[in-house]
């Protein structure tokens, strides 16, 4: 009788093994994030005229896994002040053109990872949307 439970506890725990390892590959996984930097960023950029140009911007940043979201909370500050100045530099050319536009996107993902690789050992930003891009 004891031979009989024996077999059945061994079939019951086989059974189970792989349903626990699938949940551990499940919670392994990392998962997409989004971290939007609050409040709007607002910058002056330089104009062919006398006046000056101005381009306000919201960004969404995109991170591979979604622990990161609080590392790229507590660089927010170091974040802003790299995309204000970034955006400052440009052209008026580069600010209203759509392709100048996507050149600032990929020098903005290249420039926050080059910085947060400095702070943190290694690269955390996947991508980086303009979510509101306005400008005068």
């Amino acid at each position: 009788m004891c031979k009989r439970y024996a077999a059945l506890i061994i079939c019951a725990l086989s059974l189970l093994s792989p349903i626990t390892s699938f949940a551990e590959e499940e919670e392994i996984a990392p998962k997409l994030a989004y971290f939007t930097l609050q409040p709007d960023l607002t910058t002056n950029f330089h104009t062919k005229g006398k006046h000056l140009g101005y381009v306000q911007v919201r960004i969404d940043i995109m991170v591979a896994n979604s622990a990161d979201t609080k590392t790229i909370e507590l660089h927010q500050p170091l974040i802003r002040n790299a995309v204000v100045e970034l955006l400052g530099q440009q052209s008026e050319d580069t600010i209203k053109s759509l392709t100048g536009r996507e050149d600032l996107r990929k020098a903005l993902v290249e420039k926050l990872n080059e910085i947060l690789l400095a702070e943190t050992g290694r690269m955390i930003i996947a991508d980086l949307l303009f979510t509101k891009y306005l400008y005068q």
